[in-house]
């Protein structure tokens, strides 16, 4: 691995300026420099070449107004950033197999390396009787040999665009934001990832889809749950390939049982699932001839605000429902989206984003569920940890006071209530349009709730107003003073 690359590199620099840069810092190198518009690449002829050509030049030599950045080549299939670490021991938790593994292959030293180092020292290596397996993880993004991608082959699945480098457009989405969420018997789940897990790497090449197997959730249930992160396309397929392997399975174990199809849903979307009387889970059902049912709201937890959609017919109609349903839920989750903006972080070391949500009151309910329900399906926490959430809302300063209460009395009660801690604070000056900021913290449904009783102290303060401006515009009534009498 003696290729370098050479980026951030000006318009204005030539072969000569590179070769008077290496021949001024004793850098050998064993070939021309391939010098293209902002970057280049040279040939070193051995390891200690590239890595002093790495630590001489990288962030520290000038060429016509900028700084080079200097760093290893890698081939367009291990561009990911990403390395496969296989036979770890068995009984090992994965926070200290984790924590050895870097800690045996930490060096300081640009990402692309230190991704080649790790598999260089790794791979072979012994661990408490166990041969650790370490390769690359392929970019199944990248674009095939030969093929440009925005101006340098490959280019874009490397990762940020450097400065000065081509290719600075936008990168194409990739993958869906929402995942699609299964539970599959947990019997089949062997069968599913294979010999070594032979299968679901096949499936996720087949399908340039991201699995996830939760095998350690719910210890002894029945069902686990599979989340597949790719293209709409790219999930059905997943989706169909996993009931076609389930289905051989059963036919080899002899099986007996109907195995339906059950989708994961976050509850917020359910509702524009179904439709209006149902009309919308009817007439899924109607296109694709299938049975679907959902699971009922008492099956909901703290923990848990996903409901199961089962899916009953053949596997062809099934794979085509999950499409129908799946395209509901995304477009609820984008319509709920729509009106989200993510704050900027303040400060470098800043440990919380703040995301601001513009809509009536069931929207941002909708959207807050979806932030959660993401923050659990990306592992930010664990299925029983409790999360903390600060969601801050604007009343009108005049309403302040109803929302506090006598002497504290509604903000205690509603604090009593909810399990969430209310602040309102006294002192707060109005913003232009003369609101304040109620800041509510708690764990989710704790917050949903605290909000939710104040938007009715909120609608019970407007309709008082309402109702006194009626008063207002209606004659006096009383005793008339009498009409004089013509004479």
């Amino acid at each position: 691995m003696n290729k370098l690359y050479i980026g951030n590199v000006s318009a204005e620099a030539s072969e000569e300026d590179f070769e008077t840069i290496f021949e001024q810092w004793k850098i050998p190198h064993s070939g021309p420099f391939l010098v293209k518009t902002g970057y280049a690449f040279v040939d070193c002829p051995d390891e200690k070449a590239a890595m002093k050509a790495i630590d001489v030049l990288s962030g520290k030599v000038e060429l016509h107004g900028k700084v080079l950045e200097v760093e290893h080549s890698v081939p367009k299939r291990q561009r990911s950033c990403k390395l496969q670490i296989r036979n770890i021991p068995p009984h090992m938790q994965w926070e200290v197999s984790a924590n050895r593994l870097l800690t045996a292959s930490r060096v300081n030293m640009p990402t692309s390396l230190i991704l080649f180092r790790a598999m260089e020292k790794l791979n072979g290596s012994m661990m408490e009787n166990y041969t650790l397996k370490v390769s690359y993880i392929p970019d199944e993004t990248a674009a095939p040999e030969g093929t440009p991608a925005g101006g340098r082959r490959g280019f874009n699945a490397r990762g940020p665009p450097r400065s000065g480098s081509p290719g600075l457009g936008a990168r194409p989405k990739v993958q869906s934001d929402i995942p699609l969420r299964m539970l599959v018997p947990t019997q089949f789940v062997g069968a599913i990832i294979g010999k070594e897990g032979a299968t679901i790497r096949n499936i996720t090449k087949q399908t340039h889809s991201k699995i996830d197997i939760h095998r350690k959730e719910n210890a002894g249930a029945a069902e686990k749950p599979i989340t597949i992160h790719s293209t709409p396309e790219g999930c059905s397929n997943a989706c169909k390939t996993i009931m076609d392997i389930m289905q051989k399975e059963a036919l080899d174990t002899k099986f007996t049982e109907e195995i339906p199809l059950k989708i994961l849903a976050h509850n917020s979307f359910v509702g524009r699932l179904i439709g209006k009387e149902g009309r919308n889970l009817k007439k899924i059902e109607q296109e694709t001839g299938t049975k679907i049912t959902i699971s009922p709201l008492q099956d909901l937890t703290l923990y848990n605000p996903e409901r199961t959609i089962t899916v009953k017919g053949s596997i062809e109609a099934c794979a085509k429902a999950e499409e129908e349903v799946m395209k509901k839920i995304r477009e609820s989750y984008e319509s709920d989206m729509a009106a989200m903006n993510i704050a900027p972080a303040e400060g470098m070391d800043a440990k919380q984003r703040m995301v601001i949500i513009v809509g009536p009151p069931e929207a941002q309910f909708k959207a807050q569920c979806r932030i959660f329900g993401k923050l659990k399906e990306e592992n930010f926490f664990g299925p029983k940890e409790e999360v903390k959430l600060e969601a801050h809302i604007k009343v009108p300063a005049f309403a302040a006071g109803r929302v506090i209460g006598k002497g504290g009395k509604t903000v205690n009660e509603l604090q009593n209530l909810t399990c969430a801690e209310v602040v309102v604070p006294r002192d707060q000056t109005p913003d232009e349009n003369d609101q304040v900021i109620v800041k509510i913290s708690g764990h989710f449904f704790a917050c949903q709730l605290a909000q939710r009783k104040i938007q009715e102290i909120l609608a019970q303060v407007r309709r008082q107003q309402q109702q006194q401006q009626q008063q207002q515009l209606k004659p006096a009534s009383g005793p008339q003073p009498p009409m004089p009498r013509r004479k």
